[in-house]
């Protein structure tokens, strides 16, 4: 091979790549461009999350480029970072491995992020046109028996905010909000009298979601005792200092994760999902119309509701060979 021929394919590889220093103000561009394309604050948190991640693994790594080896290396961190000396991270509570949903999320969130370099034409192309995507497989839905969810209910009554604590496991049970949703309603997001709320699902898309009477009892002692401006987030975190803040995701999830310790539960994902997949369950098991659950959950195609049609249709199948009439009586002939 000629030296012509071997520095046209280093720079071939070299327009895969951007310099690590450089990423920072890369990351600050394609958050301008979300916030212009008016894109929900969830995902932009989310996207500079990542990237922040990305960069601090360069930096640890010393690393002075990033293309497609390192965009290797650190999908392999994040899959492997837990057994790391001091946790994934440099952070000790991380020493759990993640799901691979997670290596995904990180996966899409850099493929986009690549995609807008190349449009802005920082990369002549995207280093993931070499990255396979990494293999998921759908997670066994397992939802919370009745009597786990009773549990975690009585659990609600020992804990510090009891009132706030068995509003939120009753809305997250009677509506299948998804975390960022149920953590970004306000005061006037809330109809009590027509027994609805409107969230801002994923995309920035608004949606009605019902609720029953149990959550609307459960939301007016909660706000007897802890009286709400209209404005403000319906539901708040307090810190060692007693004052309060909105609740995150991060926040939630600690909170879910602690009553299921204090209700015992340990065959079962105690996470605000694992409420989405028991409120959709429930709702099929109970007759409810698989198009109208598709609307609640904030579905937009048929096939992310299937899945929970097809467990609950194999629950009601079970359920009729176990208590089939005809079986259950002795026929002649």
């Amino acid at each position: 091979m000629s030296g012509q021929q071997l520095s046209n394919k280093k720079r071939q590889a070299l327009s895969c790549t951007i310099r690590a220093d450089s990423t920072p103000r890369h990351l600050a561009g394609w958050l301008l461009d979300g916030k212009i394309r008016q894109l929900s604050s969830g995902t932009l948190a989310n996207r500079k999350l990542i990237v922040e991640k990305l960069i601090w693994f360069l930096k640890q790594n010393e690393q002075e480029e990033c293309g497609s080896t390192q965009l290797k290396q650190f999908f392999a961190y994040i899959s492997m970072g837990h057994e790391v000396e001091g946790g994934r991270w440099g952070n000790e509570a991380n020493q759990k491995q993640v799901r691979p949903s997670t290596v995904q999320l990180y996966y899409r969130a850099l493929h986009t992020f690549f995609l807008y370099l190349e449009a802005e034409e920082i990369v002549e192309a995207s280093p993931f046109a070499s990255l396979k995507p990494p293999i998921v497989r759908e997670d066994q839905i397992q939802p919370f028996t009745a009597s786990q969810v009773s549990a975690l209910l009585h659990a609600t009554t020992q804990s510090a905010c009891p009132k706030r604590n068995r509003a939120i496991v009753l809305m997250l049970l009677d509506t299948g909000l998804r975390a960022s949703e149920l953590c970004g309603l306000t005061m006037r997001d809330i109809d009590f009298s027509g027994q609805k709320a409107t969230v801002i699902g994923k995309g920035n898309k608004r949606r009605t979601v019902p609720f029953g009477r149990n959550v609307s009892r459960a939301l007016a002692a909660y706000l007897k005792e802890d009286p709400h401006e209209d404005k403000e987030p319906l539901f708040f975190s307090w810190d060692e200092t007693s004052s309060r803040s909105p609740m995150t995701r991060s926040g939630l999830l600690q909170l879910i994760r602690r009553l299921g310790r204090s209700a015992k539960i340990e065959a079962t994902r105690c996470s605000p999902h694992t409420f989405r997949h028991t409120f959709a369950i429930e709702f099929l098991r109970n007759g409810g119309n698989q198009f109208t659950l598709m609307q609640i959950l904030g579905h937009t195609q048929m096939r992310q509701t299937a899945r929970y049609v097809a467990l609950a249709q194999a629950d009601i199948e079970n359920q009729h060979r176990q208590y089939s009439p005809a079986d259950r009586i002795k026929l002649r002939g």
